[in-house]
């Protein structure tokens, strides 16, 4: 048989002995300086009113002189893996989902070695506000392929690099910070990942960029050279907020739906933490209690990758979420991208 008459589906085998995922810790760490809607409307046209009313927001945190987005990190993860009682160089796969790194080449590998997880294999996986949720749901195919066995995801981001502060259209929403989770192959046949669903249409991904810049500068005869670098933060926030309002519910019901899953039968809706008003929505649909739906939007703003992740661990530690406790997640922006995911708390073992 000559390889034009390979079937490549036909070639690609069934996974055996597949294993299911458990979620065993969760950490978070934010900056220390908290700027709040007043003093916000100090620097732009703006106030704690106009804010709030639109997008819930009531503060944001942003990395000072003596912070990193790396540090944050790394503080997240420290208190996952604490959590789980679990040693740093237990782990297999550190991925870290962010736009934002300190090193374009990749910051994942410099937090494996501030952790020591001298046996782990470390990557960035850039998806931006869906960045946490894709990031756990490739870590997961790693241990149910059985190639893995424990694997930290971080979530973290540091827009206020990238926000035009004067442009008070976009500057009041977004906030630095980092979450992270650690997963583990289960070895009864649990799956803490009870159903995924992951969506792009990068046709409208003009309406919520950080495109790099254009110039262009002398190199030598005619030849030029791109200039590096990105420009501040574009936003249609009309379109962005239509594209969550409908594309959200839609993907969570076809979610439910594939799961057999019905609402009633969740007991948290955790939701990227972008405006208050998308949340609102999304839990009328469902018919979802307000009390039920995770939201610490107002003190830290949108995180990008880290909102996910930092409302899970808050959560955890205030004994909202308990082992058992079935957790409804969708994560959803730039790109565009948009995704779902059917979640079980399981906790340290």
């Amino acid at each position: 048989m000559t390889d034009a008459n390979l079937d490549p589906i036909a070639l690609v085998e069934p996974l055996h002995n597949t294993s299911g995922v458990l979620l065993r810790g969760c950490g978070s760490a934010t900056p220390t300086r908290s700027i709040s809607n007043d003093e916000l409307g100090k620097r732009v046209d703006t106030n704690d009113a106009w804010i709030r009313s639109r997008t819930g927001i009531a503060a944001r945190r942003v990395v000072g002189a003596d912070e990193s987005l790396g540090e944050l990190s790394g503080l997240a993860a420290e208190r996952a893996l604490e959590m789980a009682g679990w040693k740093a160089d237990s782990l297999d796969l550190i991925v870290l989902a962010t736009s934002t790194p300190d090193d374009l080449f990749g910051s994942a590998p410099r937090l494996q070695a501030r952790l020591g997880a001298v046996n782990a294999v470390a990557f960035d996986l850039t998806a931006a506000c869906s960045g946490f949720l894709f990031g756990l749901v490739t870590a997961a195919q790693y241990i149910r392929s059985g190639a893995m066995r424990r694997i930290l995801v971080v979530g973290a981001d540091q827009l206020s690099r990238w926000v035009d502060w004067d442009d008070r259209r976009s500057c009041v929403l977004f906030g630095d910070a980092a979450g992270a989770l650690v997963i583990e192959a289960s070895t009864d046949g649990t799956d803490d990942l009870e159903g995924f669903l992951l969506r792009s249409d990068g046709s409208r991904g003009a309406v919520l960029q950080l495109p790099q810049v254009t110039e262009r500068c002398e190199l030598i005869g005619d030849a030029s050279h791109q200039q590096g670098g990105f420009e501040p933060i574009q936003m249609n926030g009309q379109e962005v907020y239509k594209f969550a309002v409908r594309e959200v519910p839609a993907i969570l019901a076809s979610l439910l739906n594939s799961t057999g899953t019905s609402p009633e039968s969740i007991d948290w809706l955790l939701l990227h933490q972008a405006n208050q008003r998308i949340l609102d929505a999304v839990a009328e649909r469902f018919k979802i209690p307000n009390e039920q739906v995770l939201s610490n939007l107002a003190f830290y703003g949108n995180t990008s990758a880290a909102t996910i992740p930092l409302m899970l661990d808050e959560a955890v530690r205030d004994g909202r979420i308990q082992p058992g406790h079935r957790i409804a997640s969708s994560g959803f922006g730039a790109g565009l991208s948009w995704g779902a995911a059917l979640l079980r708390w399981s906790g340290p073992a």
